[in-house]
């Protein structure tokens, strides 16, 4: 069936007109794609950003789930670090009294220097979303290479100010597949535990979840999953239950219940900045600057590292550029980050001896989006949590994991809307363009098609339970799947191939990453809790032999 045929059956889904007749208004329409008032005020300084000309025993780039790790494990044991950070420290109000920007009214705060917002979902019922912009160093970075656009979090915290708090350990049956030369009852006795720990992951109270209006879109989503034969899962998360309770009970702020979640969320979230920064900041022996770019990192002539750094301003132009020196690095930028400043530091020849790994393994976790029409009778509610509990496990049968995804529009929409995490087979590469001075991808579109044909294997079957349709207004013109992008970047410097077996990258002694791009492109859930779980074995194993 193509998807023009889809769009227009008014028998099987909800037609575009027929949603709109069915609202009863387009007011709802308008107040997601209308103007909203720019209401960033700035950001404070950090009270001491590094200085150039100083010697740090330990610099770690980057604050997101492997940076903060091995910061918090090694000032532990006694280390002094810093950690320098791309993006903003997040911690001052703008002029509306929000640190963040709301989903459906996002501002110069929303994004990571853009003049026009690039959301995820660029359509609503025909009506495309994106807005003008003022550039400025926002949280989401819609970072767009060949065939895909990688989604990542730009700030003190890093990816864990934008996702969706979705805090899933995997199968250990397939634990083999995700890290094939990591001990699967280690991480399953030791390190998982003490990720989950750490990052306060808790499971949503059941009984509230089947009373309470913001989950009904989930309850759809459960009953029509289980109707086709499908086992639907609580899925544990970062957020405040407490706090959501309250939220419900309109005795606090609203933060999940007002749709906050893709350019940080206010109140309930345990992002980073809640859980190891907190910690971080508790041991006096680190500092971090945010606004700072590491651009070169060369082995310094008395032995360590001199690494040089872009101070950046809230427009994104370099201020001034500084020059440290440093006993050892952790690479933590990130997948794409780490990725492509190793890929440069080989290629022009600051890190010659890294190995022909570098750039291989990356991944997009086969993410993969859609949404589905249902029926007029079976509405998923105006009220939803930014914060998804529940998926469908099919990946044994059919190789995916649908997360039951929220859309906080304020508006009902019957309509369901999914993520899903597929077996993906197929792995990029970053190499160096000498003439434009800058890493690239060779993902291909293309690529994503075993990803929407695992989605398939859901989301087919219960469109034929239910008489339903997907839904084609959510990713262009007449276009059912969400293929363009990715939520979850792994690899790049993947574990035991770029580095040895606990991050060490091979030709250089003192360089470490201990982030996600260590990871061969897939995890079969959500990846940060591996990317933290990870991170605190291999910073345990360093600590013990390399200090």
């Amino acid at each position: 069936m193509n998807d023009a045929s889809m769009q227009d059956d008014g028998t099987k889904g909800v037609s575009r007109r027929r949603f709109i007749t069915g609202t009863g208004s387009l007011l709802g329409v308008a107040a997601i794609v209308g103007h909203a008032p720019r209401a960033w005020a700035g950001v404070r300084a950090a009270a001491a950003p590094i200085g150039s000309g100083v010697h740090v025993p330990v610099l770690v780039i980057g604050t997101g789930y492997g940076g903060s790790v091995a910061a918090l494990r090694l000032a532990e044991a006694g280390m002094d670090v810093h950690m320098v950070e791309m993006g903003m420290a997040w911690d001052t109000p703008g002029a509306d009294g929000k640190i963040f920007a709301n989903t459906t009214r996002p501002d110069d705060r929303s994004f990571w220097l853009r003049t026009r917002t690039k959301q995820p979902l660029s359509n609503f019922l025909g009506f495309p979303l994106d807005k003008d912009v003022n550039r400025h160093t926002g949280i989401l970075d819609a970072e767009e290479f060949g065939g895909i656009t990688v989604y990542q979090g730009r700030g003190v915290g890093g990816g864990s100010l934008v996702n969706g708090g979705m805090a899933v350990t995997p199968r250990r049956e397939n634990f083999g597949a995700i890290l094939p030369t990591v001990n699967a009852a280690e991480m399953y006795g030791t390190y998982y535990p003490r990720a989950n720990s750490g990052l306060g992951v808790t499971t949503i109270d059941p009984a509230w979840f089947d009373s309470v209006d913001c989950y009904q879109y989930a309850r759809v989503g459960r009953k029509h999953a289980q109707r086709s034969g499908f086992p639907f899962l609580f899925v544990p998360a970062v957020y405040d239950w407490d706090y959501m309770k309250r939220e419900a009970a309109g005795a606090v702020p609203k933060s999940a219940l007002d749709g906050e979640i893709l350019y940080g969320n206010n109140h309930g979230k345990k992002s980073l900045q809640k859980t190891y920064i907190e910690r971080i900041r508790a041991t006096g022996r680190v500092t971090i600057s945010p606004l700072h770019k590491v651009t070169t990192v060369t082995p310094a002539p008395g032995g360590g590292y001199t690494v040089l750094i872009d101070q950046l301003d809230t427009g994104g132009r370099t201020t001034v550029t500084k020059t440290v020196t440093t006993d050892k690095v952790f690479f933590a930028a990130g997948s794409v980050g780490t990725s492509k400043l190793l890929v440069g530091l080989k290629a022009t020849g600051a890190l010659p001896l890294l190995n022909d790994e570098i750039g291989r393994g990356w991944g997009d976790n086969g993410n993969v989006m859609c949404g589905r029409a249902n029926h007029l009778w079976d509405p998923t509610g105006k009220v939803q949590s930014s914060i998804p509990t529940g998926g469908i496990d099919n990946w044994d049968a059919g190789g995916a994991f649908a997360e039951i995804a929220p859309l906080p529009t304020g508006i009902e929409t019957w309509a369901s809307f999914y993520l899903s995490i597929t077996k993906n087979p197929h792995r990029a590469r970053f190499t160096w363009n000498a003439a434009a001075g800058k890493a690239e991808l060779d993902w291909q579109t293309a690529w994503k098609q075993p990803s929407i044909d695992a989605a398939k294997t859901i989301f087919d079957k219960i469109n034929k339970k239910e008489g339903t349709i997907y839904r084609t207004d959510l990713f262009g013109t007449y276009k059912i799947w969400g293929d363009h992008l990715t939520y979850h970047p792994l690899g790049g410097a993947v574990l035991d191939k770029a580095t040895d077996n606990y991050g060490r990258l091979r030709g250089y002694s003192g360089l470490y990453v201990i982030d996600g791009a260590l990871i061969p492109g897939n995890t079969s859930v959500n990846p940060f809790v591996t990317i933290t779980a990870l991170a605190e074995r291999n910073i345990e194993r360093i600590i013990a032999t390399d200090l």
